[in-house]
């Protein structure tokens, strides 16, 4: 996990029980204030010996108490990307809701190899409102982030483009968590099996109805009881 900066504002139905902003009112802080974190320069600081603090090989998420694109970071992001440029040895991930303000280096597709951009899609509005933007960017890999799913998605259209490389499935945990109802997730899992696009049901959330019964699922226990649930519909 890398956090440059921290701080966000709500932007979709997705983020109404944002975990960030749960846990930070628990610690008095206000998530709408932006603020640069110490390890900013995580990605290139080194040890005594000279290597990387961030081993090579690792996968990191980036920006999951933010958004990397957040406005108030537009001062900011070049270094980040001029220190992912340095990092090769190393995969970064992010998940935005802002993919209508995402800007690329102009090297982007021959040397962020490395970097794996998704967006968020939590219904049906925000999905048309968000999928034809990512298609429209020159990207070798596209990810979708069905999380919280919110309501039944119908995909087709995007994922027979081809560009869709990876949709990913979960649920909301914590407090008030909106229900996930399996019945959708198996929809969404046989659109992508059609036309052959990656498909993972990743956590189940807190609050998940499956055959018609509601489970209350403790947040340790969700996402081994999503891997469980996909092995029913996915051999």
């Amino acid at each position: 996990m890398y956090n440059p900066w921290h701080g966000c504002h709500k932007k979709s139905e997705g983020c109404q029980n944002c975990y960030m902003f749960s846990f930070d009112k628990q610690r008095g802080i206000d998530s709408n204030i932006f603020r640069i974190n110490n390890d900013f320069d995580l990605l290139v600081k080194k040890k005594r010996d000279g290597s990387y603090k961030l081993e090579s090989g690792s996968h990191v998420m980036v920006c999951l108490t933010s958004d990397f694109f957040l406005e108030e970071a537009d001062l900011y992001r070049d270094k980040v990307w001029q220190m992912i440029l340095q990092r090769q040895d190393v995969k970064f991930e992010v998940i935005t809701k802002r993919i209508e303000r995402v800007s690329l280096p102009e090297n982007f597709k021959e040397d962020y190899k490395n970097f794996y951009l998704n967006v968020t899609v939590e219904n049906q509005k925000r999905a048309d409102e968000r999928i034809p933007i990512l298609l429209g960017l020159d990207l070798d890999y596209r990810g979708l982030i069905v999380s919280p799913m919110l309501e039944a998605i119908n995909i087709e259209k995007y994922l027979q483009t081809g560009k869709i490389s990876h949709v990913a499935v979960g649920g909301e945990n914590y407090k008030n968590a909106r229900e996930l109802n399996f019945d959708w997730v198996k929809d969404l899992a046989m659109q992508c099996k059609r036309y052959g696009v990656d498909f993972e049901f990743y956590d189940t959330g807190s609050n998940f109805v499956k055959d018609g019964k509601r489970y209350q699922i403790p947040h340790r226990l969700g996402k081994i009881q999503a891997q469980k649930a996909q092995k029913e519909f996915l051999l």
